[in-house]
């Protein structure tokens, strides 16, 4: 991986892709969408500064999780602009998303559990397919027609 002198304070987008691992165009995308920022030089040369690699690995690991780019995008506003976010800030903005996580970690293990039971049915029946309705939540909601 390549080093960055400490005296240097900001990256260009090729230095910052290198030191990542993200692809220049998903950096101009995560740009696009909010989630890292940017100047522009005199050459109109993007140059982010250095707690855009935080930032970066940040989001890969939020995606790699399945949050929304919205949600990591509202998460990231949270942050300081002055400094580099220490790992007490970190740690608060993934608190926020343990729930979720804890939720998704449930449903993955369901899925687990049933899916063989499912592809050897095949029938993915409304009243007793733990996949297509887990604890019957349609059959408490409405009856009828549901899909």
């Amino acid at each position: 991986m390549p080093q960055i002198p400490e005296k240097i304070h900001e990256l260009t987008v090729g230095q910052l892709s290198a030191r990542s691992g993200a692809a220049v165009s998903a950096l101009h995308f995560y740009e696009s969408k909010g989630l890292i920022s940017s100047r522009r030089t005199s050459g109109n040369q993007r140059r982010y500064t250095r707690d855009a690699l935080r930032r970066v690995a940040f989001v890969r690991a939020a995606q790699r999780v399945g949050i929304p780019l919205a949600s990591i995008r509202d998460a990231l506003a949270q942050l300081p602009e002055e400094r580099t976010p220490t790992r007490e800030d970190w740690a608060r903005l993934s608190e926020a998303w343990r729930t979720e996580l804890d939720q998704r970690i449930s449903q993955l293990g369901r899925l687990r559990d049933h899916l063989t039971d499912c592809i050897g049915c095949g029938c993915l029946s409304m009243e007793t397919c733990a996949l297509s309705n887990p604890d019957d939540v349609f059959g408490e909601r409405l009856t009828g027609s549901r899909l």
